[in-house]
């Protein structure tokens, strides 16, 4: 990322909140980037920021190897805002004095502003409003050169700032980055506009200025190679690959033989023929439906999958003759997974997207979508000029159908399947809630149950309906879908999907479930 933006940077202390603070500074168009708590003091400084955030997170600041920053940070003349445990911290490390609340508070709460200028400067038209807290501690006394600016009826100090010249220190309580927190946003532009000094430079038509001269300068005369799975992530990568080298990007679409209906065609049609990019499409069904015969455990049908990705793009490398680069489609959360105030969690299953490519095939990677968030990679596919059907697709698995099909996948299963997900496609999408929701599939199941059909009995397949809500996939609750919709959907799937006469519909959220059933 050049340094030309100004950025604002958010020290990760667990919240599990801290994307969605990177993300409303993002939507004020200023640049920001997470690092972990941990991050040294000339790691900090070397990135020149305008101004830091402290993030919430569970831990107490009394609590036997509690995460702190240098006390050294806060003399540094920056601004500051310490968000929940980030302004514990703050008091902690200036001397004041923080304390279990009598009383967790948690939920809405009424805000009464004491202190209208800087942070609160049009927040608020009367003098309160509904903010989200969140914690257990609470500051029973701020630290020398503080003073209250806000409070609620359970924290006296709801939110201080700094009045010694020599800091710039502002803190608050309660979530100002949640959508439950009335003027949150404001209460964040306040800070990165007036306090900071930030301009609002980060837009996409700027990223992608910046994003092309960047690949050309890599690149040179390489040779370039893009998997393209049609997916949202991938496709934004290779368009904008394709800008900045043109005809040296050969994108490579393997059909599996486990995609949607429609899905390959729709790929060619869109990156071949509207778009102009070059593309080879393999057609290798009938090698992966082989491969998967009676496999039935989840991870040997992942690696399976995975190998044969590897082996075809390898031969496909090979054909095309000192490929240079791989394109991938890395999004800013799966990075900062790796630097994470936890860091990497633990192996739940094996990614969706191809591993392996990188190491196995010795190329130098390019991953133009790496500093983006997957909504900001949306605005930027809208101004590459890439069509809506792209744009707003739905996250779909790196191993497709094979594992929303619990069991063996066989030809039968994938026509069943695929005509069942195609009802609750259309239907979503006539309702209007289709862009509303993370992911809406069906998931055909083992098992067989006894119906009645035309007055026959009937023992047939199950297929299960999976709608759900999320921000950003790490974490998901499953959509109140309107129950003529279900039933809707209900209807249309058990008349029209021959072999299937039972649908039920999946109540788990994320956690505990996963999204994908396998």
């Amino acid at each position: 990322m050049e340094l030309w933006h100004d950025r604002i940077l958010i020290l990760d202390f667990g919240s599990q909140y801290t994307q969605l603070i990177a993300r409303r500074i993002r939507e004020a168009q200023v640049y920001s980037q997470i690092l972990p708590y941990s991050a040294p003091l000339a790691t900090i400084e070397a990135y020149r920021p305008k101004g830091i955030i402290l993030s919430g997170g569970p831990a107490s600041v009394y609590d036997r190897n509690a995460p702190v920053v240098p006390k050294a940070l806060l003399d540094q003349g920056l601004p500051i805002l310490g968000i929940c445990y980030g302004m514990q911290l703050v008091t902690h490390l200036l001397d004041g004095d923080v304390a279990k609340a009598a009383q967790r508070e948690y939920g809405r709460s009424e805000l009464m502003i004491d202190d209208a200028s800087d942070l609160f400067k049009g927040v608020a038209t009367g003098p309160s409003c509904a903010v989200w807290m969140s914690h257990g501690d609470r500051i029973e006394r701020m630290p020398k050169g503080f003073r209250s600016i806000a409070h609620t009826s359970n924290s006296p100090i709801a939110a201080m700032k700094a009045v010694e010249p020599h800091r710039r220190i502002y803190c608050l309580q309660f979530h100002p980055e949640v959508a439950h927190t009335r003027g949150g946003f404001k209460i964040l532009q306040n800070f990165v506009y007036d306090i900071c000094g930030c301009r609002p430079t980060w837009t996409m038509s700027s990223y992608v200025e910046a994003a092309v001269r960047r690949i050309r300068e890599e690149v040179g005369n390489g040779k370039v190679i893009c998997a393209l799975s049609g997916g949202v992530d991938s496709s934004v990568a290779a368009v904008l690959a394709h800008h900045a080298v043109g005809t040296q990007l050969t994108c490579v679409f393997v059909d599996n033989g486990l995609l949607r209906r429609g899905e390959g065609e729709q790929v060619r049609e869109t990156f071949a023929t509207h778009l102009k990019l070059n593309l080879r499409f393999l057609d290798r069904s009938s090698e992966f439906l082989h491969a998967l015969r009676a496999v039935v455990d989840p991870e040997r049908k992942r690696k399976i999958i995975g190998r044969l990705f590897i082996k075809n793009f390898e031969a496909e490398s090979r054909r095309l003759k000192k490929v240079d680069y791989l394109v991938q489609g890395t999004l800013y959360p799966d990075v900062i997974e790796s630097v994470s105030f936890k860091g990497p969690s633990a192996t739940i299953k094996t990614h969706h997207n191809v591993g392996g490519l990188p190491t196995r095939m010795k190329l130098r990677l390019i991953e133009p979508l790496r500093e983006l968030f997957k909504d900001e990679v949306r605005l930027l596919g809208k101004e590459l000029g890439l069509p809506d059907d792209i744009i707003w697709r739905q996250p779909f698995p790196g191993p497709g159908l094979a594992i929303r099909i619990l069991g063996a996948v066989t030809r039968e299963r994938l026509d069943m399947l695929r005509a069942a997900e195609a009802i609750v496609e259309q239907e979503i999408r006539n309702s209007g809630l289709y862009r509303e929701l993370w992911q809406a599939f069906a998931v055909l199941l083992p098992v067989r149950t006894v119906g009645v059909m035309g007055d026959q009995r009937t023992y047939e397949h199950v297929v299960a309906v999976r709608a759900v809500t999320s921000l950003d996939g790490m974490t998901a609750d499953w959509a109140r879908l309107p129950h003529e919709l279900l039933s809707t959907l209900s209807s249309r799937i058990v008349n029209e999907v021959k072999g299937v006469n039972r649908v039920v519909y999946d109540v788990s959220s994320k956690p505990p479930s996963t999204i994908e059933w396998e």
